[in-house]
């Protein structure tokens, strides 16, 4: 039955995903709602809030703001709080709200800040999308707003350095993946990573055309690579750095075998698998899927019944995916392998 979940929790919005990207930059972060939509930030969707400080306001949206769309209110509150804390800029993330009442994003930009003195990165979410949604238009935001011409001076500088796009929490399932792919990509000769928004800060976001290169970990990066690239010069790969890490002593060969997680992950791992003899890979995403990194067989999953029905006519002899998805496998399945994805379960993974 369509949107019938007996399993499954509701995956984070495209409001989270973007909250997610622009966590640790030192903004102002505003969600417009009315309180619901940053409690699913603070309490369920960024892991960071535990752990690690960020200005995470709820815009108070009543109903007559919402109605009459009084965005002068809004600026009026960042501009107050503009003035007590020390931030970098502003961040206005959308949820239904102003989606339905149809708000005007760069009017509002323009005016937080005239208010405020702050540069504002304004991102259209809905609410109603997936958080990778979300992620791709805050990546791609921040980059139009903050990255630098290419220098020659500061190509050099940064020779041997690779940025990361598309790294978030809910994608990767670690809070320090920078310094897990800084340690694997140094055995390649990189001198230095910059995870955009896990690590690194706005500071490298400036020079992000400067790289020596971009590594896209998720299929949210990739619309921010292709920007880079066309804006700037700056090259991009794809690929997840030792994915293999995460399910150490996974015995592929001779397997028909079936990976569910965020697509380049995904693909990374059909690689290794495929290397280790198995006899065939086919990879599966609840989220996004980019039709150019798609083989024939691969699939974009909706609904509950859309995985059970994929698992019972595969014929699969092993599934990798996140535990969360075990019960919608098929009973006589001869192998199921965890394979941690916060952004199904809410789980952070373990690095081997």
């Amino acid at each position: 039955m369509k949107g019938l979940r007996l399993y499954l929790p509701p995956f984070a919005p495209d409001s989270s995903g973007a909250s997610s990207v622009l966590y640790e930059l030192g903004g102002i972060l505003v969600i417009c709602d009315a309180g619901g939509c940053t409690g699913n930030v603070c309490g369920f969707d960024e892991p960071r809030w535990f752990t690690r400080k960020s200005a995470v306001f709820s815009a108070g949206l009543r109903d007559m703001d919402a109605i009459l769309g009084r965005d002068d209110l809004l600026a009026d509150k960042l501009a107050s709080a503009a003035k007590k804390l020390d931030a970098s800029f502003a961040g206005i993330i959308g949820t239904p709200v102003p989606s339905v009442i149809g708000t005007d994003y760069h009017a509002l930009k323009r005016m937080v800040e005239k208010r405020c003195g702050l540069p504002v990165v304004a991102v259209d979410t809905t609410g109603i999308d997936l958080y990778d949604v979300g992620e791709e238009k805050a990546f791609l935001a921040l980059f139009r707003t903050f990255t630098e011409e290419r220098t020659e001076e500061r190509t050099a500088e940064r020779k041997g350095c690779v940025g990361i796009l598309g790294a978030t929490p809910l994608e990767v399932s670690d809070l320090d993946i920078q310094d897990r792919f800084e340690k694997i990509l140094k055995k390649d000769g990189v001198r230095q990573v910059f995870c955009y928004g896990m690590g690194a800060g706005l500071e490298e976001i400036q020079q992000a055309s400067n790289v020596e290169y971009n590594l896209v970990v998720s299929p949210a990066g990739l619309k921010s690579a292709r920007y880079l690239e066309k804006t700037y010069g700056t090259p991009y790969r794809v690929g997840f750095p030792g994915a293999a890490r995460l399910i150490p002593q996974v015995d592929f060969s001779g397997k028909r075998v079936l990976i569910i997680h965020q697509q380049v992950l995904a693909n990374s791992l059909r690689e290794e698998a495929e290397k280790a003899g198995a006899s065939s890979v086919t990879v599966g995403s609840f989220f996004m899927m980019k039709r150019e990194w798609m083989r024939p067989g691969d699939v974009s999953l909706t609904e509950e019944d859309d995985l059970k029905q994929l698992v019972k006519e595969g014929s699969f002899d092993l599934v990798l995916a996140d535990e969360i998805l075990e019960p919608l496998m098929d009973p006589d399945l001869p192998e199921f392998v965890d394979l941690v994805h916060f952004a199904c379960s809410g789980r952070l993974g373990e690095w081997q």
